[in-house]
């Protein structure tokens, strides 16, 4: 599997985790954790594995021109930023929206933004939303609530298998979509309809907004569950790139693939165990709490403070 980029993948997965440490540094607050669990998984994504061509959109994310209809030619979908809905292209994708300051991140991080498009976050009349929408850099469709992405996914694989083009469909997940029921159907229509060019990379990182999973609604043997749909899963070490590699490149005629990628809400950030298992929303309470992180975390992810 060639890089097409001139970094290597855990630079790319490096400089996400920083991304996402100094804006929510800089806005007292962010989703950091799930940078701390993903990001191997979608440097491997963007750097390695996804097929895309060059975005169609702005390096700076235009604001919100309305929703798409018939009598809105200026809307958009932020699927722009990876490139063209050409049939040898891949489609990316993503169903935890509040993931989306990890995609910026990373769309950054591999040029398909520009170095200043964090500073429209969150702004009013902006497209660069705090949960990604369909207009959000990255996102191709609204997927909130959790667990519509795999579906809607699903779709787009199906029409274009039966189109004959060669381009996949990858989507990335969050296993707190696996409390939810839409999700279990659309793995057992995946597997009953044979959609086999749709890959899905799921975050097991065991968080969710009201802490453990476990002590929340436990998923049990998520690889079992899962398999018994009669799709392809692998369960593999969602930090090790060489895992992933393989997962990635093991899919079976006839089956969608399935990737759980266990992963530490805390990689790459250990001083976060401190607030285990609040761990879903990093917000600071008082100027101390938000001095110590900054200290303990540039000093781990080798950020200057100058730079903070």
């Amino acid at each position: 599997m060639s890089i097409p980029n001139r970094q290597s993948t855990e630079d790319v997965a490096a400089g996400i985790r920083r991304r996402v440490f100094l804006h929510t540094m800089r806005n007292n607050g962010g989703y950091l954790s799930q940078a701390c669990s993903a990001a191997e998984s979608l440097a491997l994504l963007y750097n390695e594995v996804l097929k895309l061509g060059e975005p169609t959109l702005p390096k700076l994310p235009p604001p919100f021109a309305g929703v798409p209809s018939a009598g809105n030619p200026d809307a958009f979908t932020g699927a722009g930023y990876h490139g063209p809905f050409a049939p040898e292209y891949d489609r990316f994708v993503i169903s935890p929206a509040h993931y989306a300051l990890v995609i910026y991140s990373a769309l950054i991080q591999m040029g398909r933004m520009d170095e200043n498009a964090l500073d429209h976050f969150n702004r009013d009349g902006g497209s660069v939303e705090m949960i990604g929408a369909e207009h959000s850099p990255g996102m191709e469709v609204t997927t909130g609530s959790l667990a519509q992405g795999l579906s809607m996914a699903a779709g787009l694989a199906w029409a274009r298998k039966r189109k004959g083009e060669p381009g996949k469909v990858w989507v990335y997940m969050s296993d707190g979509e696996f409390q939810e029921g839409q999700t279990w159907e659309a793995l057992a229509a995946l597997s009953y309809h044979g959609i086999d060019n749709i890959r899905a990379i799921v975050d097991v990182n065991r968080q969710q907004c009201d802490g453990a999973m476990s002590s929340v609604l436990d998923l049990g043997d998520l690889p079992g569950r899962v398999a018994a749909f009669g799709v392809t899963c692998r369960s593999v070490d969602g930090h090790d790139l060489d895992a992933l590699r393989a997962a990635a490149d093991s899919a079976e005629p006839g089956k969608p693939l399935v990737i759980l990628a266990n992963t530490s809400p805390f990689q790459g950030m250990n001083y976060l165990q401190k607030r285990f298992p609040r761990l879903h929303y990093v917000r600071f309470k008082t100027r101390e709490e938000r001095e110590d992180m900054k200290l303990a975390l540039a000093a781990e992810l080798g950020v200057d403070l100058a730079d903070i």
